[in-house]
């Protein structure tokens, strides 16, 4: 821990400010991104200048500097510490390209005994978005324990379909800012414990949510809401199952690969007639 900023344990974090960024982006930046987690050349409003709605999870990609000031500050281990869960609020649709200043500060941090879980929080006026952040050894400081894990739904899913990643569907997704050595160097994966290089967990649960809107009938872009658990790692070129429960665009949904549940808890709600497109650049 930064005990030179007078931070001695995980819980000390609770509320600090991590300070605002202006980020910047224009239409390639935004197609690139909706490519990279699996828009086909067919969706036009995703891939088409002319036409183009820019998917909402790509703000996730704006804000993903927040964390990371997090790590560099001492927060949290960066080697060990892994990325639990994702939440994303969606107030206006992200325009097709623009200037948007962000600010982010450390929400809660809870007390899980072996490891501490911190929440990172980012803002602007167009959505929310909130890391929730594992860090192993940094717990046991007399905290709460937190919010239990989110309801699973019971019961057969209404809708079952499947996500095929792309063998280079990493390497491609790195190109929109996260570089860690773990998506593409063997050696890198290898000491995570995988036998070769995984998916970017954000990239995973938005090609899930551009698939869900497929398999339910709703466009991508009409997202406005958006939680999910990471639960296992995922490798490009796997095509887990997706299953889905319920209807009129607020459904709950999993990934399974294999035998093993990818993505748990996940909630997402499609609401073409809540926001209200953005003129502004």
């Amino acid at each position: 821990m930064n005990e030179c900023a007078g931070i001695k344990t995980a819980g000390d974090w609770r509320g600090v400010d991590l300070g605002a960024r202006t980020v910047s982006y224009d239409e390639r930046d935004a197609i690139l991104y909706a490519i990279a987690v699996g828009a086909t050349a067919t969706e036009l409003d995703l891939v088409f200048e002319e036409r183009l709605r820019v998917l909402p999870t790509f703000a996730l990609t704006l804000a993903q500097w927040a964390p990371d000031e997090l790590g560099k500050r001492g927060g949290f281990d960066i080697s060990t510490t892994l990325h639990g869960s994702q939440e994303l609020r969606m107030f206006e649709p992200l325009p097709r390209h623009g200037e948007l200043t962000l600010t982010a500060s450390v929400g809660d941090v809870w007390d899980k005994g072996g490891a501490a879980v911190f929440e990172v929080k980012v803002q602007c006026r167009y959505f929310q978005a909130t890391w929730s952040l594992f860090a192993p050894g940094s717990g046991n400081f007399g905290g709460d324990r937190g919010p239990s894990r989110p309801h699973v739904p019971t019961g057969a899913p209404e809708i079952c379909g499947v996500l095929s990643t792309a063998s280079n569907q990493a390497v491609l997704y790195r190109l929109t800012g996260d570089r860690h050595h773990i998506h593409i160097d063997p050696d890198s994966a290898a000491l995570i414990g995988q036998p070769r290089p995984i998916m970017h967990g954000l990239c995973t649960l938005a090609a899930s949510t551009v698939q869900l809107a497929r398999l339910t009938g709703v466009h991508p872009a009409d997202l406005v809401s958006l939680d999910a658990r990471f639960t296992a790692a995922m490798h490009p070129g796997d095509t887990p199952r997706v299953d889905v429960w319920g209807k009129e665009g607020d459904l709950s949904f999993q990934l399974v690969n294999g035998d093993k549940v990818a993505i748990s808890g996940g909630r997402a709600r499609f609401d073409h007639c809540s926001m209200t497109p953005s003129r502004r650049p």
